[in-house]
């Protein structure tokens, strides 16, 4: 998972943020691969929802923007094949059957752009299973952010998102001509993993955030956070953070 404008520490991510693409193994059953389709793989990330549609015996590619996330994928798969390049600007010279795209697309703007890639890739008939952020992800997490620089007195850059409703989303898909034959806008509250998860979510997700503050007043800032957001976003002895997730499936005209 990679955004042009987003750094990422992808040992960060893999050694605490694993449920990102342990939860788009479902989403790999409603892809579907099968042996001989050619398939592109999003966003890949550090390449284990890649190497899991290879496993179908299908022809995989993993495109991501992030040289570090990239650098992991091919360590670990050193078999399969991982391109760098920008989810609004590709091109293959060989069509795909598939494009799936896990926890993303929320980074992309413009929506549009990323859009025209997919259908331009896809061979007529092809189809697009994606799931990233929707309308109302992690509300509760960024009113803590955006609450806890205020009162520290402190600007702090908080990049949009972008978190579509369900018919918002639809309607751009349809609008490039690709037909939708399912989406879904749904609640999945995700536990974060130790004590310090919801400040490791900051550091591995808001990286820009933390880094426009005063290095000095970094911890006091996380300590702020931590602490208005006890109320609603821990539980049972960790945190869970509020996410809600746009899934669809969508077919080239």
């Amino acid at each position: 998972m990679s955004a042009p404008n987003q750094g990422w520490d992808a040992g960060l991510y893999n050694d605490k943020h694993a449920f990102v693409w342990q939860y788009g193994a479902s989403l790999v059953g409603l892809l579907a691969p099968k042996a001989g389709e050619r398939i592109l793989d999003l966003g890949c990330g550090t390449g284990h929802l890649t190497a899991q549609i290879a496993q179908a015996g299908a022809t995989v590619v993993g495109l991501d923007h992030s040289a570090e996330m990239l650098e992991q994928a091919r360590s670990a798969y050193p078999l399969l094949q991982f391109i760098q390049g920008d989810a609004r600007d590709f091109t293959f010279a060989e069509p795909f059957d598939a494009i799936f795209s896990n926890a993303v697309l929320h980074w992309i703007q413009p929506p549009e752009a990323v859009i025209r890639c997919v259908r331009d890739a896809l061979r007529p008939g092809g189809r697009f299973v994606a799931e990233f952020g929707g309308r109302g992800n992690v509300r509760r997490v960024l009113a803590v952010l955006r609450d806890a620089a205020e009162q520290m007195g402190i600007a702090a850059d908080l990049p949009q998102s972008y978190f579509p409703s369900l018919s918002e989303y639809a309607t751009l898909l349809e609008a490039a001509g690709l037909e939708v034959q399912s989406a879904l806008l749904f609640d999945r509250p995700t536990p974060l993993e130790r004590a310090d998860g919801l400040r490791d979510w900051v550091k591995m997700f808001r990286r820009p955030t933390l880094e426009s503050l005063p290095a000095e007043r970094r911890e006091e800032f996380l300590q702020n956070v931590e602490e208005a957001a006890r109320p609603q976003l821990f539980r049972d002895g960790g945190w869970v953070a509020d996410y809600r997730r746009l899934r669809v499936v969508a077919v080239r005209c």
